[in-house]
């Protein structure tokens, strides 16, 4: 009786194996064959090229494919990059040394060209002109050394070039692809383009000669699982290897799993409500003021965060450079609300939309805010879009309210905030809230131009106040930022500005 017991109990033992590595300590190790690491995000990049686009699902895969100049490290310092060295010539001038011998994936090697090509392309695009706005002419002087001019002392020149936007591209393959190049990238990052199943996977492999050596694991995929529950599942069955935006209950299962790892930190982001100013009735400030003493942030912070966030009272963050609260900090008043909504002329409320990507946490924002809204005779329409229609239409106007996030990718307050209110962003460069004053708009001038710290804070710090009296936007909360992972991925280091470098990532073998 005891042998058939131990016959039954080995059986389960092997059942199991997979799941639970039966007693022993294999739940920590990749099978010695598995050479693809298996990302999954909440939604599919727009395009992969980087002078096309300003959000942070293309920016995720594009960082893999691309390097820029400089780099920013875990800590947000600036690092080398393609460029070994540099020094500031003037106020107003940097000289870029090109590392030599660096391969694009076409083969080509980079020179000083290529810089210049992607550089005056970036200017060149609506998309992301306005993050290297101030940059008047790109010299070459040799192959491997490149003159920066802009038009006036630029603080945060170096932080800039280390953005995604700021990827240099090969002139001879982008020339050659046309329009088709977003669908065809050709960088000189860690990873090389291989395949693109539209709405499902993007498909890398490993640069063999990658100037900073091979990565480890030879092939990367970037899954498209909207659903965070269905990521979170991916994970726990070992389909998955890393699942970014895990949220709420989902980030409790992972943390609970016993083969899995939670990695949570906070980033450089904050999540908001927009408003289309452009549109009645949100060209009333009154109605733009109700809706924010509308508002408790807390549930949600509790609810759709599982208490993960931080309520927010300014467009930066607190871990941003010249962060303030000095604005008028805007609490749940239903009554003063609704005093504003009849002196607006909308006594009895009004009918309106709330439009979201297909995200569920905000979703789940959304169904908050919506309850609150109706506290105070405002109806609001939940519209679900797929990511790049939400991304298009808003950059068009043709939303009313929305919930988006911007992060701070360059820890610069000039980044941070002038994306989102600058006259010259209106639409797809950031400013979907069509917001426009010039007051701001030479204040932001002035803090990209300052040098000295103590007096561009104060710069800063007077936008955010008019910006919290102006109410382009109401801003939610700062989230902290969970990413799931399989025990046996080691090597990942946490991107505050959320774009995650899988460089160096590898697997703990058998």
């Amino acid at each position: 009786m005891r042998k058939k017991h131990g016959i039954i109990m080995a059986l389960l033992c092997m059942l199991v194996f997979v799941l639970t590595a039966c007693g022993g300590d294999k739940a920590a190790t990749a099978p010695a064959e598995k050479d693809t690491l298996v990302v999954a995000d909440g939604a599919s990049p727009k395009t992969l090229d980087p002078r096309a686009t300003n959000d942070n699902v293309s920016a995720r895969v594009m960082v893999q494919i691309y390097d820029t100049l400089v780099e920013q490290d875990e800590n947000t310092q600036i690092q080398p990059g393609l460029a070994e060295s540099w020094e500031q010539v003037d106020d107003v001038t940097t000289v870029f040394h090109l590392r030599k011998g660096v391969k694009f994936h076409n083969g080509e090697e980079l020179k000083a060209s290529d810089v210049k090509f992607s550089l005056d392309a970036m200017k060149a695009s609506p998309q992301t002109s306005e993050i290297i706005e101030p940059l008047k002419e790109v010299v070459v002087l040799d192959d491997y050394t490149v003159k920066v001019i802009t038009e006036y002392p630029f603080a945060p020149i170096l932080n800039h070039l280390a953005h995604p936007a700021a990827s240099i591209v090969n002139e001879k393959a982008v020339k050659e692809a046309g329009e088709s190049y977003g669908q065809h990238p050709v960088g000189t990052g860690p990873y090389k383009f291989v395949d693109w199943q539209s709405g499902d996977k993007v498909t890398l492999e490993a640069n063999e000669e990658y100037y900073k050596g091979a990565t480890p694991i030879k092939h990367l995929e970037y899954k498209n699982i909207v659903e965070i529950t269905n990521r979170t599942i991916g994970l726990e069955t070992g389909e998955i290897d890393i699942a970014y935006d895990i949220d709420g209950l989902d980030k409790m299962k992972v943390a609970e799993d016993p083969k899995l790892n939670l990695v949570e930190d906070l980033t450089l982001s904050m999540t908001y409500l927009g408003f289309n100013i452009k549109k009645a009735p949100f060209d009333n400030l009154k109605v733009r003021q109700a809706i924010a003493y509308a508002i408790d942030q807390q549930p949600i912070i509790d609810t759709a965060y599982q208490g993960a966030a931080a309520p927010a009272n300014s467009i930066i963050g607190p871990n941003v450079f010249a962060h303030s609260d000095k604005g008028i900090k805007y609490h749940q008043d239903i009554e003063k609300a609704k005093i504003l909504l009849a002196e607006a002329g909308y006594k009895d409320g009004f009918k309106t939309e709330i439009w979201i990507n297909d995200n569920p946490t905000r979703r789940d924002i959304a169904v908050i805010v919506q309850d609150q809204l109706k506290q105070i005779g405002v109806e609001a329409e939940i519209k679900t879009l797929e990511w790049g229609a939400y991304l298009d239409g808003t950059a068009r106007g043709d939303h009313q309210m929305f919930i988006l996030g911007w992060g701070t990718v360059t820890a610069d307050p000039d980044y941070g905030i002038n994306n989102l209110v600058n006259t010259k962003t209106m639409g797809a460069a950031g400013n979907r809230s069509f917001y426009s004053n010039p007051k701001v708009d030479e204040l932001l001038q002035k803090g990209r131009a300052e040098i000295n710290p103590e007096a561009r804070k104060a710069i800063y710090e007077e936008i955010q106040v008019i910006l919290q009296e102006d109410l382009p936007m109401y801003y939610i909360l700062y989230p902290q930022k969970a990413v799931g992972m399989q025990k046996f991925v080691q090597g990942f280091k946490f991107d505050p500005a959320d774009h995650h470098r899988l460089y160096g990532v590898s697997f703990k073998a058998e």
